[in-house]
Formats: structure tokens, C-alpha cells, sequence
């Protein structure tokens, strides 16, 4: 009898944490292992380290009751399933970094047991799961290797794991079955697949999505190029014309999955995706196309701009890969001064939105916070790729 149904590996963050507080809420005893103690204090005590709709009441009905947490790695053989939140990140060269994920599996497969079920969480290289299975079964140990990935959107994780259907795969019956079951706690809709095909699910998936705003960003630079209004032709392009409801719009394409995966998915192919690579060359270029077009109405050496929004998306505290750094970056060469506001993210370096307000020449919205909506931007000349000081068409 094992003292934990669930153990969660790395469980203190964006996947990890919200899926724990579930399964705990469903009746299940998880244990979270995390290296950072900070957090773990902050979660002990009920308190959500990052933006997370309706997490902290959970964690107020399970912490201590049917959801603990610890950074000893002795409580990994003490639960029946051991989700791992680690994935496969890419270098500075853009190719997938294997090293991460071999590392941490030789550091807990000691602590590993006979019986238990590994289920991988986080986005894949394709092939890897096999690779990581078949690296566990040289150990001599019975452990089974499930690969179920995540598929929420950050912020409103609690209510996606209950909506959205859950992905299974594994490489034998017994595991899957098992596997399954437990995700029904979560949600009612399980799809079971091959293990290639659940990875490159995932990496299609958030490679689709990348295109599509890809699409949107070159159409809006198009638009820019030929002195029309973008938001003006996506509004006749989606009205009430059901071929084009799904068009997004324009804005900065960011954060740490959709990019990374696409080009995972471009190592995966041998770099002959140059659909994802063209995708990735127009979001990686929107903030220069930005500074261009500035460039090309005023002296922008002789500006001070401000940057409102700081985070990869809009209602998040979340920088992780967000191009108003980049924008900052770029601007910071370009401009006579740059001031930079989020009212989400805690950076020391941040001023308050008003306070750039009335120190900027120019402003750029780099997130789409709702509060930007209804800010007086007092006459001063708004950059508004996401359309949202005009409001809709």
C-alpha cells in the first residue's frame, strides 16, 4: 500500500501545481517534490506563486489534508504514479536539448520502485518517450512510461483540465488502463494513442497556433506596408462570415511553449519545416517591424517610449520568453529613453502606468491588459498592434 497515490515531480509550477490541486480535490493523496523551498513554504501556506484562476481555493481545501509537499526525494517511492513535469527545452542554436530530461531521470530512477507508473507531462521530442521507457527497463526495474500532455492554457489551467479532453498513451494495456482511470477524476473525455502520435499531437497542436497568429502578424504588417487599416480588414474579413470566425488578430506571438515546440518540431523534420520556420521569422520580427514603423514617422533618438505590458499575454504575471523584453531591447538602442509598466509582474525595474504616461513620447502596448483599455493617455501617440484603446469594429 503506498502512502501517496500521486507523487509530482517539479510540482510547484504552471502544470504541475494546478494539476496536483486537482487530483487532491478529486479525493486523491498527491505528495509534490520541488527543489525550491521559497515555494514550497508559499504553497504550505495556501499562497499561489504565479496567476492561477480559482488555485488558491483549492489549495485552501487540500493542503494538508490530501495535498503535501516536500523536497525530499525519498517520497518519490512512496506513490503509485510519479508525473514528471519536466520537457525537453531548446538551446541558444534552437535545437532540443535532451541532456535536461536524461539528467533528471539518473537522478531519480533511485528512488524509483517496482510497480509504479511514470507519466510525462510536459511537451516531448518526438521519439523520447520510447527512449526514456526503454532507459528505465536497463534499470531492471518494473515501471511502466505513460505519456499524457498537458494541454491548458496558463491562467485557466483548474477549469481546462476539467474541460478539455485528456491524451493517454503508453506501451502496454495494463498501464493505460490504469492511466486513464486516474484522469477520469479530472475529466470524462480520455483519447487513447500511440505514444509518437500523443507527441506530435502536442507539438501540432501548439505549432498550429503559432502559424495561425504568424498569419495574422503578416497581414498586419502587410496592411502597415500598404497605409491600410488591418483591424478595418479583419473586421470585414470574420463578420458574421463563418470561414474566417477563427482568424486571430494581431500582437505578439510569445511565451515558453508555442515557439519552442515549433521548432522542435523543425529539428524533428531535419529543418525542412520551413512553414515553421517562416512562422517563427514573422513572430520574432514583429517588434522590429514595430520600431521600423516609428522610425519611419519621427526621429525615435530624439523619443522616450514606453512599453505597457510586460508579460508574454494579457492577464498574466508571466515574462517567461515575451517579446516586450525583446521590444525593450530593441528600443533601448534605438530611443532617448525607455520606460517600461506591468501592474502583473514583479520587476524592480517596472515604473507605475501612469508615471510612464507622462514621461513617454510614444507608447506601445506590448500585453493586452484589460486595465489598458480605460487608461487617459493623455494625447500622447499609442502603438496599438492588439486594437484595443479603439475597441472593436
Amino acid at each position: 500500500m503506498n502512502k501517496y497515490d500521486i507523487c509530482v515531480i517539479g510540482g510547484c509550477g504552471h502544470v504541475g501545481l494546478p494539476l496536483a490541486a486537482v487530483f487532491a480535490n478529486g479525493g486523491k493523496r498527491v505528495i509534490i517534490n520541488d527543489v525550491n523551498e521559497n515555494v514550497i513554504d508559499l504553497v504550505k501556506n495556501c499562497k499561489v506563486p504565479f496567476m492561477e484562476e480559482g488555485l488558491e481555493d483549492l489549495l485552501k481545501n487540500t493542503v494538508g489534508k490530501t495535498l503535501f509537499l516536500s523536497k525530499e526525494k525519498k517520497v518519490i517511492s512512496e506513490a503509485e504514479f510519479v508525473i514528471v513535469v519536466v520537457g525537453t527545452p531548446v538551446d541558444e542554436h534552437l535545437n532540443p536539448v535532451f541532456s535536461t530530461l536524461k539528467k533528471f531521470f539518473d537522478e531519480i530512477i533511485p528512488f524509483l520502485c517496482n510497480g509504479q507508473t511514470i507519466i510525462l507531462r510536459s511537451t516531448l521530442y518526438p521519439g523520447l518517450t520510447k527512449k526514456l521507457n526503454q532507459m528505465l527497463k536497463e534499470t531492471g526495474k518494473e515501471i511502466s512510461v505513460c505519456f499524457c500532455p498537458e494541454r491548458i492554457l496558463e491562467g485557466r489551467s483548474i477549469e481546462e483540465l476539467h474541460n478539455l479532453p485528456q491524451i493517454v498513451s503508453g506501451f502496454d494495456q495494463n498501464s493505460i488502463k490504469k492511466v486513464s482511470d486516474m484522469f477520469r477524476i479530472v475529466t470524462k473525455d480520455i483519447i487513447i494513442v500511440e505514444p509518437i502520435e500523443a507527441e506530435l499531437a502536442k507539438l501540432f497542436t501548439n505549432t498550429w497556433r503559432y502559424i495561425q497568429f504568424a498569419a495574422a502578424n503578416q497581414f498586419y504588417m502587410m496592411a502597415e506596408d500598404f497605409g491600410a487599416d488591418f483591424y478595418k480588414i479583419h473586421h470585414a474579413m470574420t463578420y458574421n462570415y463563418p470561414r474566417t470566425k477563427s482568424f486571430p488578430k494581431a500582437g505578439f506571438a510569445a511565451g515558453p511553449c508555442l515557439f519552442k515546440d515549433c521548432m522542435q518540431l523543425s529539428a524533428f523534420t531535419d529543418n525542412t519545416f520551413f512553414l515553421g520556420h517562416a512562422a517563427m521569422l514573422v513572430n520574432e520580427g514583429l517588434p522590429n517591424f514595430i520600431v521600423s514603423c516609428i522610425e519611419n514617422k519621427t526621429n525615435l533618438s530624439e523619443k522616450s517610449v514606453g512599453i505597457l505590458g510586460m508579460a508574454f499575454k494579457s492577464e498574466s504575471d508571466d515574462i517567461r520568453e515575451s517579446l516586450s523584453y525583446k521590444l525593450k531591447k530593441i528600443l533601448q538602442i534605438k530611443a532617448r529613453q525607455v520606460y517600461c509598466s506591468d501592474h502583473f509582474v514583479k520587476d524592480e525595474r517596472l515604473i507605475p502606468e501612469d508615471e510612464l504616461i507622462e514621461k513617454s513620447d510614444i507608447i506601445i502596448i506590448g500585453a493586452p491588459h484589460e486595465k489598458y483599455r480605460t487608461l487617459n493617455y493623455k494625447n500622447k501617440h499609442v502603438v496599438d498592434v492588439w486594437n484595443m484603446i479603439r475597441g472593436k469594429q
